[in-house]
């Protein structure tokens, strides 16, 4: 059984869709991403923080998915990290409307032993410090970093971010923040110009119109499943995340060939995670549900051509 670390959010969302709105619920990048990973057989470790009014019951549903939260780290009389915000009508943007980093803010990442050597870390959405500190903490060099950010960051840490992605094997990004970091609008001269930076695979995700994954000048495209009801895409782009890093680190195979089933199951996992506010979806999913879709999925890119 192959070993996954995750650094990220655990925290407080609050959401509000078309279809309705919540107060505060479970969410954050680590949440997702380790929900997602333990549908695979992984030894999974969380790394991040919050306060003592995070409820325990959200504490045992990790433990209870097998996910080690040893370096899940309480801070007595803390706040845990809060998000809120507003999706337009189109789902696809959104206006974030309450940020509370509380406990977030000194937050120091402290690699426990038994994950110091993991297979594959995956760095969710976090000040590339962050992440930074979590991989000169490895013991060593792990098969495989996948690192996940965001344009704020391009905005406010980009010297830090590009000396983060020097380190990294596999950079996840959207479109959008694709285009940002590299200045190219053509999503294969963004993909490899992102190849210049230190990575050698680049996964660009679009939505609701799939994934691309890069390596070389070999491209492979999954796309997204059609839905007839999206819900709520908060955690979508984490829950891939979760799905591409534990199929990675459950097969313990890092090849290109092998990064395709990867993609293919991260988008498996996030057209669920999309159906219900938040985690909702993510907790109540049974295998049979993953297998059928999968086949779907299947279904959905097979096709006989002949060629001339």
């Amino acid at each position: 059984m192959g070993k996954l670390l995750i650094v990220g959010t655990v925290a407080f969302d609050a959401i509000e869709t078309p279809f309705g709105q919540t107060d505060k619920i479970l969410g954050g990048a680590a949440t997702f991403i380790g929900l997602a990973a333990s549908q695979f057989p992984v030894s999974t470790g969380i790394i991040s923080v919050v306060g003592d009014d995070f409820p325990e019951e959200y504490l045992d549903l990790f433990k209870e998915r097998g996910i080690d939260i040893s370096a899940l780290e309480v801070v007595p009389g803390g706040k845990t990290f809060f998000w809120k915000g507003k999706y337009h009508n189109d789902l696809n943007s959104r206006d974030t409307l309450v940020t509370e980093l509380n406990v977030l803010a000194d937050f120091d990442p402290k690699v426990p032993k038994a994950y110091m050597d993991a297979d594959v870390v995956m760095l969710g959405n976090l000040h590339p410090n962050i992440q930074m500190s979590v991989i000169d903490q490895m013991a060593k060099r792990p098969k495989i970093i996948i690192l996940d950010t965001m344009n704020f960051w391009m905005d406010n840490a980009l010297d830090e971010l590009l000396d983060v992605i020097k380190k990294i094997d596999v950079l996840t990004i959207n479109d959008e923040e694709a285009r940002q970091l590299t200045g190219e609008y053509s999503l294969v001269k963004a993909a490899q110009k992102i190849f210049t930076m230190g990575p050698k695979y680049a996964v660009i995700k679009k939505g609701e119109h799939g994934a691309l994954l890069f390596h070389g000048d070999a491209v492979f495209f999954a796309p997204a499943l059609p839905l007839e009801e999206v819900f709520d895409p908060t955690g979508a782009g984490d829950t891939f995340a979760g799905g591409f890093s534990g199929y990675l680190a459950s097969t313990e195979n890092m090849s290109f060939e092998n990064m395709k089933n990867a993609v293919v199951h991260g988008s498996n996992l996030a057209s669920f995670s999309v159906e219900r506010f938040g985690t909702e979806r993510l907790v109540s999913l049974k295998r049979t549900e993953i297998q059928k879709r999968l086949h779907q999925f299947r279904a959905l890119t097979q096709f006989d051509i002949e060629l001339q």
